[in-house]
């Protein structure tokens, strides 16, 4: 992108703090002015490596913050996998129509379950939520 354009569409709106949603408000931000957004073949990012949380239960608070962020400027909620997993983990109660709710903080088994593995070059959301799925499947059976 070149900078005009960036600046032009106004950057990235700085009232999202912390970890979570920022770039997803710029890209809605960018296609509400009919810039096109593309994927470029062969494109190359480098990202700082560091160990991280799939979900990012490490950044509960922020995640949180930007997800309502997000729905007051948009009218939903961003970050919806997350948020998904976080409610499976006992984390949050994100009841449609009303504030989201931090439950608990995360604990020791959380950061285990949902840590970056030796066998995976990156830590994945969707394998936590079928677990917690399963874990909740089972727990359902055995109330019944």
């Amino acid at each position: 992108m070149r900078r005009e354009t960036f600046l032009a569409a106004g950057g990235f709106d700085e009232r999202y703090t912390g970890y979570g949603g920022e770039d997803t408000d710029f890209g809605k931000a960018l296609d509400g002015q009919g810039i096109p957004i593309a994927w470029m073949k062969g494109g190359l990012a480098y990202h700082q490596y560091h160990t991280h949380h799939m979900p990012p239960v490490h950044h509960l608070d922020s995640v949180v913050r930007n997800a309502q962020l997000f729905e007051t400027k948009w009218g939903y909620r961003t970050m919806g996998h997350w948020l998904h997993a976080f409610r499976l983990m006992g984390l949050i109660d994100d009841t449609p129509g009303k504030p989201i709710r931090i439950l608990r903080r995360p604990g020791a088994e959380d950061f285990a379950l949902t840590g970056q593995r030796s066998h995976q070059p990156y830590a994945n959301t969707t394998s936590v939520i079928r677990i917690l799925e399963q874990r909740n499947l089972g727990i359902t059976r055995a109330a019944s």
